[in-house]
């Protein structure tokens, strides 16, 4: 064992969640102490991590979810995705003068997804009221919340763009001292009184029905929110108010009504992969997810272990094997309910050991996709070794600056929950976060802008369609032993999430490390293929890594090939994550020290 880690490992037999914030995780304690199951923890997390973690997360955004249920003895996926809006096609793109769509604005905003998951998991697996599970977040918002270091650094940031290009966004968060405007201070309480009060507008549609029964009424709320008020709201705001993006036009927003009423967040079956007595389960390829069940279905062909933790050849292998997995999943993901993903085929043991003999002894600076039986696409052949753009089949172009830059890649966050019953939840929530679209003046919150992972590209599994779910970077991870749950986990962090959370879950699996120490060690991630972000860029065979990764290891890689990019010591890779010990019925939960303010929390 380690002999220092930077938290302890929290155990309880009751119940234990993580979450980005500390008063997300005490909220989903409260849940928790009132009777409810981890479900109705994870939902009341899941509502107020959008207010609490604004630059990270929005209730206009998405928010992946897995939920393993005791009774049930089994595991789901909530598909917490909206989809593109129906006017939005690759057409209305080519007569519009947009050739890649803009991280900001309305045009890549979908459909709002987190509402739709939490009532869906609600109704179908919690105990609890929307009322119930709400109203923290409304005290919150009405009362109050200290602002903490990373939101206060991400406000002052974009005093302008919060003030002049997004006013009601300024209205909000920002303090008016006459003709200037000033972020909050660290420790400052900002209130949200328009957050509180849409959220009071879906616990009074509930309360309207109380009398057909709880679901009944978690079903109004939901209603409320994509066929009431809120969404007829955005829909004029959107309208009424265009943006300019960083395409260097102003658009209004495309989605229409009938867009947000005739959405719902499916219940689906998730992908899953054994490995040694383990099954890993992860969302579709409407997400990155099968990415990390490709790479470690490659990295079990071998004896990995045996070369030690972080060594050289360890960390040669462990890239090369994700960049094989990227190059899958730039030639093959994308929503299943128009294109098929081959998953079975990605996820065979023959693939993976074609796949692993291509890992040679220095790195690749190719985009390398397998051959399925049908031949590689061609597109996906393209080396991405001169040109960062080529891989995408877009011309390179000066890319216009509205204050985006790469910080948004990261503006993720992600919680856990798992109750002494054995019911146990995932979630990862993104999007409709502060900086790309402006707040929806009477409402709090701003849209997403996810449609911005789209390809205008027709041959694309990931191409623009009207009501298609963009593929997201998005990606919880829950695993079960024997049909029993084991463990659950996840991390922001854009592209690098499958990199940081495999790192965690060998470290801790292969490794023999704690909760604790398997996401205090130090990470690498590998950027060689294109970003899911605005404006796309790759760069061939770029490691990032931790700067506590010795010296001669980072030497030796260089040798091989790799470039180095170091960061500092506890730079990336903000995991969390449960699991649960059946032997002595404790559940364990960890949060990484590097997001500052997240924290794993035990009733």
């Amino acid at each position: 064992m380690a002999s220092f880690t930077t938290r302890p490992v929290v155990m309880s037999a009751r119940g234990v969640v993580t979450s980005g914030h500390y008063l997300v995780s005490s909220v989903g304690l409260q849940m928790l102490a009132r009777g409810g199951n981890a479900i109705d923890a994870a939902a009341a997390m899941g509502i107020c991590e959008t207010l609490l973690e604004p630059q990270s997360c929005g209730i206009g955004g998405e928010v992946p979810t897995l939920v393993y249920s005791a009774n049930e003895g089994r595991t789901y996926a909530i598909s917490g995705m909206g989809w593109s809006p129906q006017a939005f096609t690759i057409e209305w793109c080519r007569q519009n003068g947009i050739d890649l769509i803009p991280g900001d604005g309305y045009l890549p905003a979908c459909v709002p997804a987190v509402v739709g998951t939490w009532t869906t998991a609600l109704a179908r697996w919690g105990t609890m009221s929307f009322a119930e599970i709400a109203q923290p977040t409304i005290d919150l918002a009405e009362n109050g919340f200290p602002v903490y270091p990373s939101l206060h650094q991400r406000l002052a940031a974009d005093v302008v763009k919060y003030t002049e290009l997004y006013p009601t966004t300024g209205e909000i968060y920002f303090r008016n001292n006459g003709s200037e405007s000033s972020a909050p201070e660290v420790g400052e309480l900002v209130r949200n009184p328009d957050f509180g009060a849409m959220l009071r507008s879906l616990c009074n549609a509930e309360k309207q029905v109380s009398g057909k029964g709880r679901i009944a009424g978690i079903e109004a709320a939901c209603d409320e929110y994509y066929k009431g008020n809120v969404a007829e709201t955005i829909l004029r705001f959107i309208q009424d108010n265009p943006v300019e993006d960083a395409s260097g036009m102003a658009h209004k927003g495309l989605l229409s009504y009938e867009d947000f009423a005739e959405w719902h967040a499916a219940v689906e079956q998730p992908v899953s992969l054994e490995y040694g007595d383990l099954d890993v389960h992860k969302c579709s390829s409407w997400t990155q997810g099968p990415l990390f069940l490709q790479q470690l279905a490659i990295l079990k062909t071998m004896d990995f272990t045996a070369q030690g933790h972080n060594s050289a050849d360890y960390l040669h292998t462990w890239i090369e094997s994700a960049k094989l997995a990227f190059a899958d999943r730039e030639a093959y993901y994308g929503d299943p309910e128009f294109d098929e993903t081959p998953i079975d085929m990605l996820l065979s043991e023959e693939y993976a050991k074609a796949r692993a003999a291509q890992i040679g002894a220095v790195a690749s600076r190719e985009m390398r996709p397998g051959d399925l039986g049908g031949g590689v696409p061609a597109y996906a052949t393209i080396s991405v070794a001169d040109d960062n753009r080529s891989a995408l089949g877009v011309a390179a172009r000066e890319v216009r600056d509205l204050g985006l830059g790469h910080a948004h890649i990261g503006d993720t966050t992600h919680l856990d929950a798992m109750d002494g019953e054995g019911n146990m939840v995932a979630a990862t929530p993104s999007g409709g976060w502060l900086g790309t679209s402006p707040v929806i003046k009477g409402l709090g919150f701003p849209l997403g802008t996810r449609g911005q992972m789209f390809y205008l590209n027709s041959d694309r599994p990931n191409a623009l369609q009207p009501r298609k779910r963009p593929r997201a970077t998005l990606t919880p991870t829950l695993v079960t032993r024997d049909g029993q749950p084991f463990m659950a986990f996840g991390t922001p962090g854009g592209d690098s999430q499958e990199q940081w959370t495999l790192q965690f879950f060998l470290n801790h699996i292969n490794f023999g490390m704690d909760l604790q120490e398997a996401l205090d060690a130090p990470t690498v991630h590998s950027v060689h293929f294109p970003s899911s972000f605005y404006p796309r860029a790759a760069f061939p065979a770029r490691v990032v890594a931790e700067s506590r990764i010795s010296a001669d290891t980072l030497e030796e890689l260089r040798r091989r090939g790799h470039e180095i990019e170091l960061t500092g010591d506890w730079a990336n890779g903000k995991v969390m994550g449960i699991r649960w010990h059946a032997d002595k019925g404790v559940i364990a939960g960890a949060a990484s020290a590097k997001n500052s303010i997240g924290y794993a929390m035990a009733l």
